[in-house]
């Protein structure tokens, strides 16, 4: 991949995520807020972009969306590598999803 390649990319990644996020946030704010990991008050701002203002940040080489999972527990179960894994996906699932969200209010 070239480093064209590579702008492109993320200005795409950008993009999305931009509109996915403003369109989470205008339907059910506490829930984006939950879902993307952010404060109320980039939500706000995110809610109020015109879509010249999200294409033009957008436009930046810098990706915009980080992942929030940095704890090799939740990678784990996530994609249930773990030694002791548990055969039930959707309880693994729940549990990497619990500890996400205690993180996420930890952080606020």
């Amino acid at each position: 991949m070239t480093d064209e390649q590579l702008t492109a990319e993320i200005r795409d990644a950008n993009l999305t995520y931009l509109m996915l996020a403003q369109n989470v946030i205008r339907k059910d704010k506490s829930e984006a807020l939950f879902r993307l990991g952010i404060s109320e008050e980039s939500a706000d701002l995110i809610a109020t972009l015109s879509p010249s203002q999200i294409l033009k940040i957008a436009s930046s080489t810098m990706l915009l969306c980080r992942f929030r999972v940095d704890d090799d527990m939740v990678w784990s179960l996530l994609t249930n590598h773990s030694a002791s894994k548990v055969d039930n996906d959707a309880t693994t699932k729940l549990h990497a999803s619990i500890l996400m969200a205690g993180r996420f209010s930890e952080a606020l």
